[in-house]
């Protein structure tokens, strides 16, 4: 009994040995090994992407994605592992996409990405698909080969779109960039980067949202706030349904608005209400463009039309897409009005000296009380009794 119990522990150390040169059994080692040989062979594909070398990258796998990505502009692009998944020969990794855009972002923008995994004969590992990650929104070459289009101070890239509806945007875009800084200052990148997807899935795509979320909205601006100087540029995305509606003028004034919100990221902190960053980049946009307030404010006059004069300022919920078009117009075109008094009555650099202010504080309490005190001299109360007056006065 002793015998073949010492022969039955010895097969199964063997088997062991087997089964971790096979699948990593006991993880250790081969684990080790594997998270290496897909690592090396991501940071292969990457260089293959930035030498634009099509073989090089047929080599790792799919060459999906790599006709896409021709066009775009790239100063950087890597994979970072971050999980492995293996079932023998086929495995599901987990890796942060970092890439940077040449002229543009400081720092890399970091997305999360999913690659399916299998291994051949002798052992080498290919990439079969790269897709986003759950919870994820998509690259724009992800919806298919993308276009770009440099201008002055703008990179627009685009896909399914003309070459001249990408030089438009770029123009619109080039001329944002200085009313923009005129308004708020030069410290900021001054340039933007504009993405014009094919339709509203694609932007709603790019956002990682159901469609429905920016239905009607022309263009929005992602990034992290109060990134600082090295925070990775911004990008304006347009929905191009809604903005095919709009006129010469408010295409311009839109691409304004957004690239505003570019300028004043760095600023911008969880202390910001939406009222005075929505504010600010509407002032923006619409500063120079001699829009009458009745006009450029036709929701709110009407309801001022009727007496309703806004008792406060707008709350963050007020900006909330819930699908009360009329109570969405009603809370921008507010914010942008008090942001128009304070530029009429104490100046334009206070007006961005009340924004930087707020946007310093340590949080969102007091943040607004503080600055109206320190920069306009005026308590919150005083602040509403005027802006409710600037309101009716402007919109009667």
């Amino acid at each position: 009994m002793a015998g073949r119990t010492r022969v039955s522990q010895a097969a199964v150390a063997a088997l062991c040995l087997l089964l971790a040169a096979l699948v990593g059994c006991g993880g250790g080692p081969a684990v080790d090994a594997a998270r290496a040989e897909v690592q090396s062979l991501l940071d292969r594909r990457a260089e293959a992407v930035l030498a634009r070398d099509a073989a090089a990258y047929a080599r790792t796998g799919t060459r999906d994605g790599f006709d896409n990505l021709r066009a775009v502009p790239l100063a950087a692009w890597s994979y970072r592992l971050t999980e492995l998944d293996r079932t023998g020969d086929r495995a599901t990794a987990a890796a942060d996409l970092s890439y940077r855009v040449d002229g543009h972002d400081r720092s890399p923008v970091v997305t999360a990405r999913t690659l399916s995994l299998s291994r051949d004969r002798d052992g080498h590992w290919s990439v079969e698909s790269d897709r986003p990650a759950e919870k994820s929104g998509q690259q724009l070459w992800d919806q298919g080969r993308a276009q770009a289009v440099r201008g002055e101070r703008s990179l627009v890239l685009g896909v399914g779109q003309s070459e001249r509806a990408l030089r438009d945007y770029a123009e619109l875009a080039d001329r944002a960039v200085p009313a923009v800084t005129d308004a708020w200052g030069p410290a900021w990148a001054r340039s933007v980067v504009v993405l014009v997807p094919e339709t509203l899935e694609g932007m709603a795509g790019l956002l990682g949202s159901p469609p429905s979320s920016y239905r009607g909205i022309a263009a929005v601006t992602t990034g992290a706030t109060g990134g600082g100087p090295r925070a990775p540029a911004d990008r304006v995305i347009v929905n191009p349904d809604a903005f095919g509606l709009l006129g010469d003028s408010g295409r311009q004034v839109v691409l304004t608005h957004e690239t505003a919100h570019v300028a004043t990221r760095a600023h911008t902190s969880a202390a910001t209400p939406l009222w005075l960053s929505e504010g600010y980049a509407d002032w923006a946009g619409y500063r120079g463009a001699g829009r009458d307030p009745a006009e450029a404010a036709p929701e709110l006059a009407q309801a001022v039309g009727r007496g309703e004069v806004p008792d406060a300022l707008p709350e963050d919920d007020d900006f909330g897409f819930t699908g009360d078009a009329d109570g969405l117009a009603r809370a921008y075109e507010g914010s942008w009005l008090a942001c128009r008094m304070i530029a009429d009555r104490w100046g334009e650099e206070r007006l961005g000296a009340f924004y930087r202010a707020v946007g310093a504080h340590e949080g969102r309490e007091g943040a607004v009380e503080d600055a109206m005190r320190g920069v306009l001299g005026v308590t919150p109360e005083e602040f509403t009794l005027q802006w409710r007056d600037f309101v009716r006065d402007a919109l009667r």
